[in-house]
């Protein structure tokens, strides 16, 4: 039983149903030991919040795995393709002050010494645009991928843009009408528990009681079950990550083909950031800030400010307020209940993380799906340590894009490189990179949420350099990393006149479709 519907409990749904399910007759066959029998119960009230719309390039995986014409997604989600991330006015505030985080890995990366040949030879280039292609591309808004490539197959690593909204829909459509999932469209009036504390069932409004063996809460930040019915406790890392507000706006283009971003643009304030995604149809942009830091009223200022709306007398984009408490559960496992979604944990949209964690979820509970309730608690335990790991390592990579930041116009960037906010395993990870770059042995489980190479980007693109010492595990090679640099730039050179333009790409597959294989 996966209670909330949205991209959450609808992915959910789709990738254990792909794996576990059976496509005709599931509730049957379920039964009779041909699968399982997965069931969605979803409030016909409660609309999707939607913040961020964007994805990691696991998500081509995923709904590869699933069964998903990528063709078809892009059509019916509004979808875009999206390469990375860039920062503008991180660091000091200026107007050259912008990094690149590209899903390529620097070219080379585990071959030589980049960062070293880099500091020797480049010191005065934007570290991505010397190691990735992929910047480049993004500047001048190609494609990562040409209209004869096959669907979810990269000339260049991508991830999505999408509408969140459509993107739920899209999902049950193809969960109810392909992988034999339940779709329940009800409200929940209360949980009826077992003897033994395990959830036996919920009782609807209108369908009355429906039982279950596992519960999955995709109820969003409401967390009716691992929440409110559990009361498994919230740890909240508001001390790390201030912003716990943000005001979203849908913003039309100017023009009907203009040129689609290839990758989020965040681009810093006084008290938070801006995000501001490219969708073929229109822009998402949203101001992410800190009630600590200023009023509502301030924030949608600025909002206004970057959006060049200057005469308020003038209808205005409307503004949708959001509030959440960055952190996440304590437990995201408890008894027979699991927490997937904004019911386990919210932290911010920046790095488009809260969709991954959602995948990463989803897929380990397809991987490691017990087969008796005794294992149920085993399995449980691994994923309550699997993910309590994650949710931390994703606080410590957003927290970097702030703490190496120079600027001091505010009491929200003056606040942000105070050590006590600092978590202490970023602090001594920062310590050791003063001598040496972000490696495999800083990030040593198999499924880390950020490689190295994401570490890199940000470091050294925001301005970070090693202090003046040899680093002798590891000489330097700066004639090698030239090599890797030359071709760098013979890539981008090739890339760049033989990739379509984004929104090319975009109307192309719109009308034809992508290749299927």
């Amino acid at each position: 039983m996966i209670v909330g519907g949205g991209s959450a409990g609808w992915l959910t749904a789709g990738v254990i149903a792909a794996a576990h399910g059976a496509r005709d007759g599931a509730h049957d066959r379920a039964h009779n030991g041909g699968g399982l029998c997965i069931t969605v119960i979803e409030s016909p009230d409660v609309a999707p919040i939607g913040v961020g719309e964007g994805t990691w390039p696991t998500m081509r995986d995923t709904l590869r795995a699933i069964g998903v014409s990528e063709s078809d997604f892009i059509r019916e989600c509004d979808a875009s393709f999206k390469q990375g991330s860039r920062f503008d006015g991180w660091v000091d505030g200026s107007e050259s002050d912008r990094c690149y985080h590209p899903f390529v890995l620097p070219h080379g990366h585990t071959d030589t010494d980049l960062v070293g040949g880099w500091l020797s030879r480049h010191p005065d280039r934007p570290f991505a645009s010397v190691v990735s292609f992929q910047p480049y591309l993004c500047a001048r808004h190609r494609a990562p991928k040409q209209a004869s490539t096959p669907e979810y197959a990269a000339v260049a690593n991508y991830a999505y843009h999408l509408d969140a909204g459509k993107f739920g829909v899209f999902l049950r459509n193809h969960c109810v009408g392909q992988l034999g999932v339940t779709h329940i469209p009800d409200h929940v009036v209360d949980v009826v528990e077992d003897e033994n504390g395990d959830i036996a069932g919920l009782r609807l409004k209108d369908y009355g009681i429906v039982e279950g063996d596992l519960f999955v809460d995709c109820t969003g930040m409401r967390s009716l079950l691992i929440g409110k019915h559990y009361g498994i406790d919230f740890v909240s890392r508001r001390n790390v990550l201030f912003g716990d507000s943000a005001l979203a706006v849908q913003v039309p283009y100017d023009r009907h083909d203009q040129e689609i971003a290839s990758q989020t643009n965040a681009t810093a304030q006084r008290n938070g950031w801006i995000w501001d995604i490219g969708l073929p149809t229109r822009r998402g942009v949203g101001y992410v800030y800190s009630s600590a830091h200023t009023t509502d009223d301030a924030a949608e200022g600025e909002l206004h400010a970057y959006l060049g709306i200057e005469d308020l007398s003038q209808p205005a984009p409307t503004v949708r307020k959001l509030s959440f408490l960055p952190g996440y559960r304590a437990r995201f496992w408890h008894r027979n209940c699991v927490a997937i979604g904004l019911s386990a944990g919210f932290i911010e949209p920046l790095e488009a993380s809260a969709i991954a964690m959602v995948e990463l979820s989803a897929a380990m509970l397809r991987d490691d799906m017990p087969a008796t309730r005794s294992d149920m608690d085993i399995v449980a335990r691994r994923f309550n340590d699997a993910f309590a790991y994650r949710w931390e390592r994703v606080i410590d990579f957003l927290k970097l894009h702030y703490v190496l930041t120079r600027r001091v116009d505010s009491d929200f960037w003056r606040d942000n490189v105070r050590t006590e906010s600092i978590p202490e395993r970023l602090q001594e990870q920062l310590r050791l990179w003063r001598h040496r770059p972000p490696s495999r042995y800083d990030f040593h489980r198999i499924e880390e949420v950020f490689p190295s190479a994401s570490y890199h980007y940000i470091l050294y693109g925001m301005g970070f350099r090693p202090e003046d010492r040899p680093d002798f595990r590891r000489p330097a090679t700066p004639e090698a990393a030239d090599g890797f640099f030359r071709e760098t730039s013979l890539i981008a050179q090739k890339m760049l006149s033989a990739l379509p333009g984004n929104r090319e790409l975009n109307d192309h597959v719109r009308r034809h479709g992508l290749p299927r294989i």
